[in-house]
């Protein structure tokens, strides 16, 4: 390959890697905080999930774009009534009371019992601290939550070091990717607004074509799950070491505004 087109394929990659950023990161918003008007506005000005950079082209995935499609259009126009209060319950039974029994925490769908706070929330604060992160309060939003690991692989994808690409698709392979499908599911089927059924079926189907993606562009072909179980006992043992819970006094994993 000549220099030429070396560099012209950098530059695409580099396109790629920042657009993919910026979607995981708008879903990551959308996911953290109650819809107000503002959000119904842009997610009406850009015409999301239109919007996206990355084209989604499974089957599975363009059923999700047709829900958030719908679900946008479905928003309510003023900013106060009915309909934003209906919104923001919806956001509570999921984010904060866990009425739904669909927690947005790892924790809950990987440990036997059920239970928060459990190994792979110690095991991702690992991944978070290798890249000089942090979750900003663990108490108030553990580590392992839907938002904080989306923020993590914005943050992986918009970084300029190609083996953090690679990253990508181990934090997808060990973590996300393992629940965010059974997550979805029942988000999808227990919520009341067709947005956050839409946001659920959205990001699972995200996720999972952006992993084929990667899988494309680096030759990284999807783990056989005994693999992935291998690594999640490595992983384990590595926990294991650290001796109780403590604060770790290391930057914020950053959440920046999304550029819809």
């Amino acid at each position: 390959m000549s220099a030429t087109a070396e560099t012209a394929e950098r530059e695409v990659l580099k396109r790629f890697r920042q657009a993919a950023a910026d979607d995981v990161l708008a879903l990551a918003v959308l996911h953290d905080r109650e819809l107000d008007a503002a959000t119904i506005g842009q997610l009406r000005n850009t015409a999301y999930p239109e919007s996206l950079a990355m084209v989604l082209e499974s089957a599975r995935a363009v059923e999700a774009i047709e829900m958030m499609r719908v679900a946008v259009g479905l928003l309510p126009e003023a900013a106060e009534g009915s309909g934003l209060d209906e919104l923001a319950a919806d956001y509570a039974d999921i984010y904060l009371t866990y009425k739904l029994r669909a927690s947005p925490c790892e924790s809950v769908w990987l440990d036997e019992d059920g239970l928060t706070l459990q190994e792979p929330m110690f095991t991702i604060r690992n991944w978070y601290g290798r890249q000089g992160l942090a979750a900003e309060n663990w108490r108030q939003r553990s580590d392992d939550h839907l938002v904080l690991q989306l923020q993590f692989i914005s943050h992986l994808l918009a970084s300029d070091d190609d083996a953090e690409l690679r990253e990508v698709t181990r934090f997808l392979d060990e973590h996300l990717l393992l629940w965010i499908f059974d997550f979805a599911g029942r988000v999808s089927t227990r919520c009341s607004t067709a947005f956050y059924a839409a946001l659920a079926a959205l990001t699972a189907a995200y996720l999972d074509e952006l992993r084929d993606l990667l899988d494309k562009l680096l030759d990284a072909p999807r783990p056989n799950p005994e693999l992935v179980a291998e690594k999640r006992l490595e992983r384990q043992r590595e926990v294991a070491k650290a001796a109780g819970v403590e604060d770790i006094p290391v930057v914020s994993i950053p959440a920046a505004t999304p550029s819809w």
